[in-house]
């Protein structure tokens, strides 16, 4: 087989894969998606019970669609807001249907050129990338490709509850104590927490969620409580834009957390900064520091919902080019930074942007991301769709991205203790949400190195 008749290897079969393979086939390439998992949607699977905030309009890509309807499938409704099953279920089952080339239970566990490591530069365009696939037995086999997408995602790897970023003492021999993401406590997991004390540890959306199913909990069961540990100096900013959130949904879970908090329902630990967790009889101790003093709580059980980074480690022999903080594409890093804002106005970004030193390599998806938080599927489908443009030697469709993303409604300018600006205000990224895209001023500029 020669160079040019290899496939593309897309590894993961979630949304932003199989778009990918949507866009390859109708470039006229060859996507060979690989899936760890046994089903397409694997991680989302995980967490099938939760309400998206996004809508289906967001949720469907563009030429994933066109493939779809000319199957005679019909789009759910626009505004309607999927879970993660019916997402699964009406859309990636039935698209994955339409790409033939997938194979389930098939972890990359490595990528490299063949014959060649990381050092050598001469001819290293011309060869071949060769994935190192694990099968369920155990074995490996050799998968070559003419260019890589990795679209895998974070799910697998959530941060730990550590500040530090890493495992707090003592965490991995909690483990059997500790859920991760958003534990199906009104399904599934209801016996481990109705009627026992459960620490959410975290600010984002996935904590607003269990916090929200857990409080559902105690109504059922008014003996269980609830904590909420954070290491936020002001609540408010976990909240949102609350009203002023351009998608409702995502919106409505601020709203409904600071309902809990001002209730009484959820107890507020915060700020708090994980260092130590200890067993105590059937139970767990949970030792750090908030505001410079030492603290501590006690919980039958953790939600540790702190977020994601991405598991880099099958790329040892690729040339990468990562933002030295976020672990995302150098180019990508001010765009998304965390520390300079927060407003879902994400710049127009593709291929070059997403592009690494290893030619024909590429990381889309909520991995591209790396540790930054609120990514959007659509945010992947233009990713994909300008990648396989380039790809298939489109360069001038690669290059032109458009993406319009509907805003959190807050803009962090700044430090994150910064007072909060409603949508429209200027915010960090000088627009508001109606007008037309202005130069990128202030918290949205090229970062400087820290002192």
């Amino acid at each position: 087989m020669t160079d040019g008749a290899l496939p593309v290897a897309v590894i993961g079969a979630g949304p932003v894969g199989l778009a990918a393979a949507a866009h390859l086939r109708a470039r006229g390439l060859t996507p060979l998606v690989l899936e760890a998992g046994p089903a397409v949607g694997h991680s989302i699977r995980a967490w099938a019970h939760v309400r998206m905030f996004t809508p289906w309009r967001y949720c469907v890509d563009p030429a994933a669609r066109a493939l779809l309807e000319e199957a005679g499938w019909v789009h759910p409704p626009a505004e309607a807001v999927p879970t993660g099953a019916e997402l699964v279920a009406r859309y990636l089952e039935p698209l994955a249907a339409l790409l033939p080339h997938i194979r389930l239970n098939s972890r990359v566990v490595a990528v490299t050129r063949r014959g060649a490591d990381k050092m050598r530069t001469a001819g290293r365009e011309a060869l071949p990338f060769v994935l190192r696939v694990e099968e369920p037995d155990g074995a490996l086999r050799l998968i070559e490709a003419r260019a890589v997408i990795d679209a895998s995602g974070t799910w697998t790897t959530p941060n730990p509850a550590g500040a530090d970023g890493l495992p707090a003492i003592g965490e991995a021999a909690a483990a059997d104590r500790i859920a991760t993401g958003i534990p199906d406590v009104l399904g599934r997991d209801r016996a481990r927490h109705a009627g026992r004390v459960t620490a959410v540890i975290g600010a984002g959306h996935s904590a607003l969620n269990a916090l929200i199913d857990l409080a559902a909990l105690r109504r059922e069961c008014p003996s269980t409580r609830i904590l909420w540990v954070t290491r936020k100096q002001r609540l408010e900013e976990a909240f949102g834009g609350e009203a002023a959130d351009g998608l409702p949904a995502r919106g409505a879970l601020g709203s409904a957390a600071r309902q809990l908090v001002e209730s009484g329902a959820v107890e507020v630990v915060s700020p708090f900064h994980v260092a130590e967790i200890r067993r105590e009889g059937k139970g767990l101790r949970v030792l750090g520091e908030g505001a410079g003093h030492p603290r501590a709580f006690t919980a039958d059980t953790l939600v540790v919902a702190t977020g994601f980074r991405p598991d880099l480690s099958m790329f040892r022999e690729i040339r990468l080019g990562l933002d030295p903080w976020l672990e995302c594409a150098a180019a990508l890093g001010p765009l998304i930074d965390p520390n300079l804002h927060s407003c879902g106005t994400v710049r127009p970004h593709g291929a070059r942007e997403l592009a690494h030193p290893e030619p024909g390599f590429f990381i889309a998806g909520m991995k591209s991301y790396g540790r930054a938080p609120t990514f959007l599927l659509a945010t992947g489908h233009e990713q994909v769709r300008s990648i396989a443009a380039a790809l298939a030697g489109d360069v001038d469709a690669a290059g032109r991205v458009e993406l319009v993303l509907p805003e959190t409604g807050v803009c962090h300018a700044g430090p994150a203790v910064a007072p909060l600006q409603p949508a429209g205000a200027g915010g960090c990224c000088g627009v508001a949400p109606a007008v037309a895209p202005a130069p990128v001023v202030a918290c949205c500029a090229p970062r400087r190195e820290p002192a």
